[in-house]
């Protein structure tokens, strides 16, 4: 049986969509453009099932990366796939943001003995959303908000021979770390929603769906609202 899964990822500045059967990318559209997600996100649903020719009917399920990530962004994915959910009545699939990422990698640079492996997404200044993963793709440190300085990898090199850093939160780190020899920066290395294929693949086969009703992202750190100083004249 053909399994077809509609696959969202809006937790950074990159807009994405893909569709998978089974497990594999039939087609992946990412866009990285200022305010993409509120403005396109449906329109490159659209596009896809066009591409590909196929109709929300033959949908069997939505995932949709849950979070670490951009408040807004995660807010605007998890409606939509909510949304479609619910209209189509299919199940929804959430996904790990940084373990779609670290699979993503996996599979375009494969993984070596000895390394520990951190996706990164971006938070602000110095922090990051993280999470470790050694060489044989065991999670050996869970997601967390952390901020990274100089001597922030030392306990890790003490049981891994070099970290390997990727995804938006990386690059910030390059000059940082350019003569930490043991810490490597693959730069421009973005998320995609074709990262999610086989993680929603896999929770489709065991039927770990959500609660389309209650589903909420996972923001890992709460949104804080900020307002501009007011200066005040002298009269």
């Amino acid at each position: 049986m053909n399994n077809l899964i509609l696959q969202i990822d809006t937790s950074t500045t990159v807009c994405s969509v893909a569709l998978s059967e089974n497990g594999q990318t039939l087609h992946v559209i990412n866009l990285d453009e200022p305010n993409a997600h509120a403005a396109k996100l449906t329109i490159l649903i659209e596009e896809i099932l066009k591409q590909t020719s196929r109709n929300m009917e033959d949908l069997n399920a939505v995932a949709v990366s849950m979070g670490p990530g951009s408040y807004t962004g995660l807010r605007i994915g998890v409606s939509t796939a909510k949304g479609l959910c619910y209209a189509l009545d299919i199940p929804l699939i959430a996904i790990n943001t940084l373990e779609a990422l670290f699979v993503g990698y996996r599979s375009q640079f494969g993984l070596t003995v000895g390394e520990a492996y951190l996706p990164m997404l971006d938070a602000r200044r110095m922090e990051v959303y993280t999470a470790v993963y050694d060489h044989d793709a065991t999670l050996v440190r869970a997601t967390s908000a952390e901020i990274i300085d100089i001597d922030y990898f030392n306990g890790l090199l003490l049981d891994y021979d070099r970290v390997q850093l990727f995804g938006a939160g990386a690059d910030k780190f390059e000059t940082l770390f350019s003569s930490t020899e043991r810490v490597n920066i693959l730069s421009g290395f973005k998320d995609s929603a074709a990262f999610l294929s086989p993680l929603a693949f896999e929770k489709f086969e065991r039927k770990l769906f959500e609660d389309v009703a209650y589903f909420e992202p996972f923001y890992l750190k709460d949104f804080v609202v900020t307002t501009a100083k007011k200066k005040v004249g002298l009269s």
